[in-house]
């Protein structure tokens, strides 16, 4: 806490607190009333502010309340040559941190402002590990760990990858998780704690698309009414994730390209350039190779953003993994759905193994919801459930059941 705005008529005062605090490290500005004080609270935005009771054109107690309206996180000390129990009690219930009582002596004054950043400093490191604690449920609740072979190589090359800048695509049908893996890559690397912006490429407006990724200035097309910040300047300094970017129209992965090359954007109807630092991950469910083949995918492109590629597995490829997905989704739907389902019997986790999962984990994941919803008198989610609620499944399983039965006698 080093910004220090002082609010005196006296001008003598000032000038001598701005000059023993100056000597202390601290940066101050001075104003003399109250219209004066937020002018200079918009420009120079201090972290303390210290202010006389009585002023020319309105009161401390008034300029306090404004404050803490428009910036709550401003400490706020007040003078006064008043100091009854009255004025501290309402200053204190305005939100001021403390006052002092004129003639001010600056070493009491100091300790005040040496108290307040002491609580400051304490508050920021609460809610520091308060985000760190946040942080960490968000990704044990989010992420779920596959322990079959394939997922475990997955994990490696993220865990090699990540600390790097180089740019990762990720290929994998629909449903395997390709966000998911895109916020580990995120959450590993040293842009952690900067944005993680993910745009899905296959639902942009062509004609918007520029707009979108590299933000506009105010009158640069019809409907642009204000500044617009794009999908690049929102994650300066983090991670854009571009996911279904073969949906790209050719001109704006020409612009894409470019961006990703000189690592510099020019906002639509802007006349200068924007140096930006963004590492960018994509992921595609097509055959980019053939997309490159009939033109639809510019292969300069591709090698830009390919310096690393990771390809995730489908859920058909790791059937051992299932048990484990299904509880992990078991113990999110419980929460949502307010149940308190315990767990599956055997023969509905032999379905479940037994599927193809065409629509991955994601189908995974809406399945087991659905069954947690529609289970009822019951702590354990049973075959009879499946059968009634979700009968493509469980005849899947009955088909494959009856055709290992009869390879089986065919061997004997």
């Amino acid at each position: 806490m080093k910004n220090i705005l002082i609010l005196d008529d006296d001008i003598t005062l000032g000038l001598m607190l701005k000059t023993w605090l100056t000597k202390k490290d601290f940066i101050v500005h001075t104003a003399i009333s109250v219209a004066n004080a937020k002018k200079e609270t918009e420009q120079f935005q201090p972290d303390l502010v210290i202010s006389d009771l009585r002023l020319p054109d309105d009161s401390g107690i008034s300029f306090l309340k404004w404050m803490k309206s428009m910036y709550p996180e401003v400490i706020f000390i007040m003078m006064t040559g008043y100091a009854d129990v009255q004025t501290a009690v309402e200053s204190i219930r305005s939100g001021a941190f403390d006052y002092v009582a004129k003639p001010l002596n600056p070493e009491e004054l100091l300790k005040k402002i040496n108290a307040a950043n002491s609580v400051v400093t304490n508050q920021k490191e609460v809610k520091t590990a308060q985000k760190a604690k946040s942080k960490s449920s968000f990704e044990e609740e989010q992420y779920v760990k596959g322990q079959s072979l394939e997922y475990k190589k997955v994990y490696d090359y993220v865990d090699l990858v990540a600390p790097t800048n180089l740019s990762v695509f990720i290929k994998g049908d629909s449903g395997v998780g390709k966000e998911h893996i895109a916020r580990m890559i995120h959450d590993k690397s040293k842009r952690m704690q900067a944005p993680f912006i993910p745009v899905d490429c296959g639902v942009m407006n062509r004609e918007l698309s520029a707009s979108d990724f590299f933000g506009h200035i105010k009158g640069s097309f019809t409907g642009a009414i204000t500044n617009k910040k794009g999908y690049f300047e929102e994650a300066n300094g983090g991670t854009l994730f571009l996911d279904e970017i073969g949906n790209l129209s050719p001109d704006v992965q020409m612009q894409l390209l470019r961006v990703l090359q000189e690592k510099k954007m020019k906002p639509v109807g802007a006349s200068r350039d924007i140096d930006i630092d963004v590492r960018v991950v994509v992921a595609t469910n097509e055959d980019v190779e053939q997309a490159i083949t009939t033109g639809r995918f510019r292969r300069d492109l591709y090698h830009r953003v390919n310096e690393f590629s990771i390809k995730i597995p489908t859920l058909e490829e790791c059937k051992d993994d299932i048990p484990l997905f299904a509880h992990h989704f078991l113990a999110k739907a419980n929460v949502e759905i307010d149940k308190n389902i315990i767990g599956f019997d055997e023969k509905t986790l032999a379905c479940l193994k037994a599927y193809n999962w065409p629509g991955n984990i994601r189908e995974l994941r809406n399945v087991i919801f659905r069954l947690v919803l529609v289970t009822q008198n019951s702590t354990t989610i049973t075959i009879d459930s499946m059968a009634d609620n979700l009968p493509e499944i469980h005849e899947y399983y009955k088909e494959k059941r009856t055709c290992i039965k009869a390879t089986k006698q065919n061997s004997l």
